[in-house]
């Protein structure tokens, strides 16, 4: 009989106990732990990251044409973004590789995206500042996960998270097609504005998680929780991009 083991946290916000499973029996199985199972959900989340050499690519095309390609693709890889969650809950197709790569995934195309509109010159000096708080901010939040992921703890996103995630796709499709705008639509403008909103909201709930984290650690030491665990987390709660 399988037994799993129960990381109990009392009073953290952000945090849900998670059961550790994956004992000898389940090893013993003809089907491996967390196999990656190849169903629509998982190949929507890798259609995103199979996206990203195409619009690193569109940026060095010298036509018009190549912007609105590339918004096109942006807009629906982010659509993937809610799809596949939606798709995985509706089929129920969740997996342990999908809880995994999706929140990644959304990270490396954001990411690769804000990058080469840094490099080819699409941001205004300043607005390079958001940019970098951004990704130092998604460094801090997976490096924390990785720690909690190990001592069976699922790092939970906020509602104010959700709402950075928005506003920052939106700033970057701006950006996207800035140089196309009017004096009258000053889509270049919108896109650095709603990138600095994001920045300060990428500010907020980074300290916030990071709060969060230190307080558990601190509690885990009281508890013995800090000790490398004997067995591997498994069925987290899904988590959404943060």
């Amino acid at each position: 009989m399988l037994k799993t083991k129960r990381k109990i946290n009392q009073g953290l916000p952000g945090y849900a106990a998670v059961p550790v499973a994956c004992g000898r029996d389940v090893l013993r199985s003809a089907k491996p732990c967390g196999a990656m199972p190849m169903s629509l959900p998982n190949l929507l989340t890798l259609a995103r990251i199979a996206a990203i050499p195409p619009a690193v690519a569109l940026f060095y095309v010298p036509w018009a044409w190549a912007d609105w390609v590339l918004l096109g693709l942006f807009l629906s890889a982010a659509f993937t973004d809610w799809l596949d969650g939606h798709l995985a809950r509706a089929l129920k197709q969740e997996s342990a590789f999908g809880r995994f790569l999706d929140p990644i995934a959304d990270k490396l195309l954001v990411m690769a995206l804000l990058f080469m509109l840094a490099a080819t010159g699409r941001l205004p000096d300043l607005s390079v500042v958001p940019g970098v708080m951004i990704l130092l901010r998604e460094i801090l939040i997976s490096g924390l996960r990785e720690f909690l992921a190990g001592v069976g703890v699922s790092l939970r996103v906020s509602g104010l998270a959700k709402w950075k995630t928005a506003v920052q796709m939106v700033a970057v499709a701006l950006l996207i097609v800035g140089s196309h705008g009017t004096e009258a639509l000053p889509l270049h403008h919108w896109g650095a504005a709603g990138l600095w909103v994001a920045g300060v909201l990428t500010v907020v709930t980074g300290w916030s998680y990071l709060r969060a984290g230190i307080q558990y650690m601190g509690a885990g030491e009281l508890m013995g929780a800090g000790d490398p665990p004997t067995s591997t987390p498994t069925a987290p709660p899904p988590p959404e991009d943060c």
